[in-house]
């Protein structure tokens, strides 16, 4: 066989091999790419994505607020070193290590259940800070947001209690009860007063305020870790009473960054008129209860899921901004937003065609 016959041959040959190889190795890395928008004012799976007891139905009339997602690779799943070079390469794919989006010391179940906490979460944040933008009232609640297994409120207090104080001395903030049970000893009673959980799920139907309190003498004892102090065993967290039923039907969404879209939505749907005016507009963004909008992770792969929905304007918080500004899909204008308040201003500024004040993103 001639040389030059034998050097192609064993070439072509290692490159099959490395091809195989490629194909066949294990790489630790996951991949994520644009997933689908949904527009807070319209349906999902035939029913309102907001329904609020009370306001106007869910008909859009053209306008879209999105909330964007990211669609990432599961958590059996082993990426290949051929997947991961395509992934690196492909503009509208991100390849990520594996930890990043499930970390080692959890297991997917942990990082579902963490995901759909957040979720939760978001939307209880967004149904505070519209309602709070709109000078509607909200009743904040102090509860028992868990109890631990065997400890001492084991059987005593049960998660959605309301706690109003400890020892005489009101609760407002969750901090507090921590606070006023670390003034006993181990060993020593604390006395709740708390409304059961039971009787605000009760008043809740009736549209009123939970009332009938009851006390609860507990025994403290001492914390498993850290410094000697005194614990009952709970977790103590924040809930809230609305005017009026906002319930949020979207199944199979994760994590918190879809809280402000949700909380413009709300404050759509219990406004007169249109916010968007018919434009498209998409967003992304966590919220808080005072309305301050958070970043969020993905920030490239949800302004092309939004282009790739027809969105014109995209709503970025204003963390992300420097990254979303690098590779901006064309057609889409990026907004930069701070709070629920810079968002309705510049829909307002969208909504009257006044585009040329709205705050930018740059990458600097």
């Amino acid at each position: 066989m001639p040389r030059r016959t034998a050097t192609m041959l064993a070439s072509l040959l290692m490159l099959i091999a490395l091809l195989c190889a490629g194909v066949l190795i294990p790489v630790p890395y996951a991949e994520m790419s644009p997933g689908p928008t949904y527009n807070t004012l319209g349906e999902h799976n035939g029913e309102c994505v907001l329904q609020i007891s009370g306001s106007r139905s869910c008909e859009t009339a053209g306008g879209h607020l999105n909330m964007t997602t990211v669609r990432v690779t599961g958590s059996e799943y082993r990426m290949n070193l051929v997947e991961a070079v395509y992934g690196w390469l492909a503009h509208d794919d991100v390849v990520v290590p594996h930890s990043t989006l499930y970390p080692d010391d959890k297991t997917p179940d942990q990082v579902d259940q963490q995901n759909a906490e957040e979720f939760t979460q978001s939307q209880e944040s967004a149904k505070v800070a519209a309602l709070r933008a709109l000078k509607k009232p909200v009743t904040a609640h102090v509860i028992v947001g868990a109890v631990q297994k065997g400890a001492p409120a084991q059987g005593r207090l049960h998660a959605g209690d309301v706690i109003k104080s400890v020892d005489g001395t009101a609760v407002r903030e969750p901090d507090d009860v921590a606070k006023l049970v670390t003034k006993h000893k181990p060993g020593q009673k604390v006395v709740f007063s708390v409304v059961p959980a039971k009787d605000v799920a009760a008043a809740e139907k009736r549209g009123k305020q939970p009332t009938g309190e009851e006390r609860v003498t507990i025994t403290t004892t001492k914390a498993d870790k850290g410094p000697s102090r005194a614990i009952v065993g709970i977790q103590a967290g924040i809930d809230y009473t609305f005017p009026f039923r906002i319930d949020i039907k979207l199944a199979d969404v994760g994590g918190p960054s879809a809280g402000l879209m949700f909380a413009l939505g709300i404050v759509d749907r219990l406004s007169p008129g249109d916010l968007t005016g018919g434009k498209f507009i998409a967003g992304t963004g966590t919220i808080d209860d005072k309305g301050t909008v958070g970043p969020i992770g993905g920030i490239e792969m949800k302004t092309i899921g939004a282009r790739d929905a027809g969105a014109r304007y995209f709503l970025t918080p204003k963390e992300n901004c420097a990254a979303a500004a690098k590779d901006v899909p064309s057609g889409l204008r990026l907004v930069k937003v701070h709070t629920i308040d810079d968002a309705l201003t510049a829909l307002e500024k969208i909504r009257k065609g006044d585009t040329a004040g709205l705050p930018k993103c740059t990458t600097g």
